[in-house]
């Protein structure tokens, strides 16, 4: 007769049940390791620009922003959302889309006018915070197809195509005043309630071929031959399409945030 071992059974769990649960943390890791990137490419834009190496800080700035639309689509497509990354993914947005091009524009352009420039960089930062906040509060309760408020990616955006353009120029002073002009609007675009396309219903996946290969070819020959200009125009111009959609279609009443649950993906 063979004795028991005291203590009874040790349960063990099948294999595939550790592959899963090391498939599911994997999961969960990855957006997070996107958003990582997002605020390094911020981090790093500051530093660049700290060594006036401007264009070098716009290229950071736009990686960052690639790193930002991977992360939640990553997040809803592998399921991993939660709340964890919806305010990480905040936190980054914040240094790379507010801190870093506020820096960036208060050391390219705006640090010979005195007092009103610091506060327009000043400004853009917090009005990015705002309108973070914000979206975190609203989203799931407004049409998708639409932001309430210039998104904080596009106002960086705007920032950085404006560097762009200027890089090399002598800046004069009424060009710099143009420039903390342009500041003051953008932060103030992203804290309004003007309706901007956010591109979610757009499916190029079901468009035909040849019209999305077509369209991306001669995007690439505008941005090749003048992509200063050709940057400065589509974001400037996505900047005012709220105000000039406004004057079009009218007023929608915005939705109030008390009444809105909280955000719910990374």
């Amino acid at each position: 007769m063979i004795p028991r071992r005291h203590g009874g059974k040790r349960s063990r769990r099948r294999p595939w049940h550790e592959l899963r649960e090391r498939r599911r943390k994997s999961a969960f890791l990855l957006p997070s390791l996107l958003t990582t990137g997002n605020l390094f490419c911020g981090f790093f834009a500051l530093l660049l620009t700290v060594d006036g190496r401007y264009a070098e800080a716009t290229l950071a700035i736009f990686v960052a922003m690639i790193m930002d639309m991977l992360d939640g689509r990553v997040a809803r497509l592998m399921k991993a959302t939660s709340q964890f990354g919806v305010e990480y993914d905040s936190l980054a947005d914040l240094i790379s889309f507010g801190v870093a091009p506020a820096f960036l524009l208060y050391s390219f352009a705006l640090r010979d006018l005195g007092r009103p420039a610091w506060f327009a960089a000043f400004l853009f930062v917090i009005c990015g915070a705002l309108r973070l906040a914000r979206f975190n509060v609203i989203t799931g309760a407004t049409d998708k197809r639409y932001f309430i408020g210039l998104p904080i990616p596009a106002g960086a955006a705007v920032a950085c195509s404006l560097v762009i353009l200027l890089q090399g120029e002598e800046l004069a002073r009424w060009m710099r005043v143009g420039v903390a002009v342009v500041t003051y609007l953008v932060s103030l675009l992203m804290v309004s309630t003007f309706r901007y396309w956010s591109f979610k219903e757009l499916d190029w996946a079901k468009r035909p071929p040849v019209q999305t290969l077509l369209i991306v070819v001669l995007a690439g020959m505008i941005v090749a031959t003048k992509h200063e200009v050709f940057l400065f125009l589509v974001f400037g111009g996505y900047a005012i399409s709220g105000p000039v959609r406004r004057l079009i279609v009218g007023h929608v009443p915005a939705i109030i945030p008390a009444e809105v649950p909280a955000k719910d993906h990374s």
